[in-house]
């Protein structure tokens, strides 16, 4: 006999996705049930509703249109599911309509859809941050920064980073990585790289899986753990 540790926790998932089907009258179900496991799966990944729909039509016999899909996507933020996080460029001072990311507003719930399979903690510690700081009040978009790199050769080529959450409050900004863990140089230089090509002077953070004590570079870039971060509400805006 298999044991049930979650009783509830599938009642949650129907309730919510026939309320969603209900007050939006959508005929097919299944559809939007897939949907849900999809975005529930892909949690901080980039992506738009073409990707999406050629990822649905990859696991499911349904054909569903990008319009329908973004219907779908809409109808599960009404319902307080998923955020959408647009994509800005930090230089340009511009959204990106291109691509965007999605995250659960309620992880525990996100957890059940996938059966507690797929528990990446690196997205899953991505989603908390998110979460933890759109509690707070901010405003959080995702970031692109733009550099110029030199490879092997010594041909100068332009590349493009990513910037975790780009964190707003009014005239404050604050540049968030969430980075799982840094066991070596490579791997701090690799999660420090697209913050100090910013050349504004707003706080730059990393926040590491780890129990560590707050430390900052030379470069201005603060590093704290993710206790640190969640049981401070002021982490972020002092050092």
């Amino acid at each position: 006999m298999r044991l049930n540790l979650f009783p509830g926790a599938k009642v949650k998932e129907v309730t919510y996705i026939k309320d969603i089907v209900e007050r939006n009258k959508i005929k097919v179900p299944e559809g939007l049930r897939e949907l849900v496991r999809i975005l529930a799966s892909g949690i901080g990944s980039s992506t738009n509703p073409t990707r999406i729909c050629n990822t649905f039509q990859s696991v499911s016999q349904l054909q569903i249109t990008d319009k329908t899909i973004n219907e779908y996507i809409s109808d599960i933020q009404d319902a307080f599911l998923i955020e959408e996080a647009l994509r800005y460029d930090v230089k340009g001072r511009k959204y990106i309509g291109t691509e965007t990311k999605y995250y659960f507003c309620d992880l525990g719930l996100r957890n059940i859809v996938l059966n507690l399979r797929q528990q990446e903690e690196t997205h899953i510690m991505e989603n908390v941050i998110y979460n933890e700081l759109r509690m707070r009040g901010y405003l959080v978009d995702v970031g692109l920064v733009e550099c110029w790199t030199t490879d092997e050769n010594g041909k100068r080529k332009r590349s493009k980073l990513e910037v975790d959450f780009v964190v707003n409050n009014g005239p404050e900004r604050v540049y968030i990585q969430s980075a799982f863990n840094m066991p070596t140089k490579d791997k701090e230089k690799q999660e420090r790289r697209s913050l100090i090509n910013i050349a504004d002077n707003f706080r730059k953070v990393i926040v590491v899986k780890d129990d560590i004590k707050r430390k900052i570079d030379d470069d201005g870039v603060v590093t704290i753990g993710l206790f640190d971060f969640l049981l401070d509400e002021q982490s972020i805006e002092r050092y």
